[in-house]
């Protein structure tokens, strides 16, 4: 299976131009089966009141769950799970946040016939407050449920942390990882990091991630680096391509 984790900005490139039809591109040329989508407006007049979530959604073929993070009036803003695959909400909500309001998506999708557990988020600005929301994702109410513990699991998003960072050490001693394939020569199954995300025109930093569980496997991930990437929004895309161990 192909997840893509994208923080689209909005549909806003790099030139400061609104263009959904162009992070429809970006996506379409990526050939993901599961969306991780952050930073979307959804009726909001800056964008021409449209829901992005959905227009990206139908242009893609898929469907989509949305939840918004910040929900002010008629307009919000917030993230979404899109797939083509058969896919049933368990849980959006809330984290811990100190100033601008976060929240996380929990969909279950149907892969050959067995469940598989996505979930979607978009990490805080400041330190504590992402420690605070991993800790969260990973708690009782989230990863760390019983419908979810022991299940086929991955968690995708803007982490707003670099590998170095406590929230990202906290991720990775629960959850792997998704990186590059090793050469087959090598000792150990995963490689080198994925390259940097951030700013998509000249990257430099690795704020996007996606984790798995240990019933899964990477066999490839990328951050992609095409000439309409590194326009159409801020953040470039992570694609990875994962199986079943």
């Amino acid at each position: 299976m192909r997840f893509l984790s994208y923080n689209v900005h909005g549909c806003v490139g790099g030139d400061r131009r609104l263009d959904l039809a162009r992070i429809v591109e970006v996506i379409a040329e990526a050939q993901p089966d599961v969306v991780a989508l952050q930073e979307l407006d959804v009726g909001r007049s800056r964008s021409g009141g449209v829901d992005q979530a959905e227009e990206i959604a139908a242009a893609l073929e898929m469907t989509s769950v949305f939840h918004p993070a910040m929900h002010m009036a008629e307009e919000k803003y917030g993230d979404a799970i899109l797939t083509s695959l058969p896919m049933r909400v368990v849980k959006t909500g809330p984290i811990p946040s100190r100033g601008e309001p976060r929240g996380a998506i929990w969909c279950e999708i149907e892969h050959e016939g067995r469940p598989l557990h996505v979930f979607n988020t978009h990490l805080g600005l400041w330190r504590g407050e992402r420690l605070a929301q991993v800790r969260t994702l990973l708690g009782p109410a989230w990863l760390g449920h019983p419908e979810c513990r022991g299940q086929d699991a991955v968690l995708m998003g803007d982490f707003n942390s670099v590998p170095s960072s406590p929230s990202f050490a906290q991720v990775a001693s629960v959850l792997e990882l998704a990186r590059p394939s090793a050469r087959p020569s090598a000792r150990t199954r995963t490689g080198r990091l994925a390259g940097p995300t951030f700013p998509a025109r000249f990257p430099l930093l690795r704020l996007d991630h996606i984790f798995l569980s240990k019933g899964l496997r990477c066999l490839d991930c990328t951050a992609l680096r095409t000439p309409l990437a590194r326009l159409a929004s801020d953040h470039l895309p992570l694609l990875a391509v994962l199986d079943r161990k």
